[in-house]
């Protein structure tokens, strides 16, 4: 079976910081411990508003990791340009709104398909690994085989919200086609991520599906590290997807 790499988002030690001003908490530090937890990458969203990760954040990040970033962003100009710059291991398009407060959903691939496929070709072109953030859903699927991605990144956010809701039905129903479409695009020969809402209580089913090979957790971690700190939040979350995978 694959090994299940872990990338730890470090979005929101960002939003702290940000919260008052000033230099700390520092998302570089966060990062650095991430890897001495045994993090596979680091993930962070550069988002048009800068609202958490800042551009000297991608510097420090790009100068200082010796795992791989992977570089969250909009399907836009500007990002394209700061993706081409830098160069990061991956980059994630992911959906952005300036009024949501956090990603709310896959991107709609099929709709837009001719853009993305231009979008996407100068970054693999300069060696970026292409992953697209998208719903659990064999349209969406099949449109980021067509225009050239490597990875997609399957949306559990509303799994995890099914499940700490309280909904079993649509708990079930969701896992069934995080499953049913981690298999369908392995078939296609997509490498399969999956990421958004993961906690303790959650990460264990997504994790067992032997197409997933990383899965991306951040806001969990990071609230987690409040109370035990950020390197057991992560060796924690370490050993439940190896529990699960094995």
């Amino acid at each position: 079976m694959k090994k299940l790499r872990l990338g730890v988002n470090i979005d929101h030690v960002a939003t702290v910081r940000n919260a008052r001003g000033g230099a700390f908490p520092d998302p570089l530090r966060a990062a650095k411990l991430a890897e001495a937890a045994g993090a596979d990458g680091i993930t962070a969203h550069l988002r048009e508003d800068r609202r958490h990760i800042s551009d000297i954040d991608i510097d420090g990040l790009m100068q200082a990791l010796t795992v791989p970033l992977n570089f969250e962003m909009a399907a836009t100009e500007e990002m394209q340009r700061i993706a081409l710059r830098h160069k990061p291991h991956a980059v994630c398009i992911v959906p952005e709104k300036r009024e949501e407060r956090t990603t709310e959903g896959g991107l709609e691939v099929a709709r837009e398909e001719n853009r993305l496929a231009h979008f996407i070709a100068p970054l693999r072109e300069a060696g970026c690994r292409v992953s697209i953030f998208i719903a659990a859903d064999r349209r969406q699927i099949e449109a980021a085989h067509r225009i050239g991605a490597e990875v997609i990144e399957l949306h559990t956010g509303a799994y995890c919200d099914a499940f700490h809701e309280d909904r079993p039905e649509d708990r079930d129903r969701e896992l069934a086609a995080l499953r049913d479409m981690a298999a369908f695009a392995e078939d296609l020969g997509l490498e399969v991520h999956a990421g958004h809402g993961l906690s303790y209580e959650t990460v264990g089913p997504v994790a067992a599906f032997p197409q997933v090979v990383e899965l991306n957790i951040g806001h969990f971690l990071i609230g987690e590290a409040i109370f035990r700190g950020l390197e057991d939040a992560i060796a924690e979350m370490r050993r439940l997807m190896d529990a699960a995978r094995s």
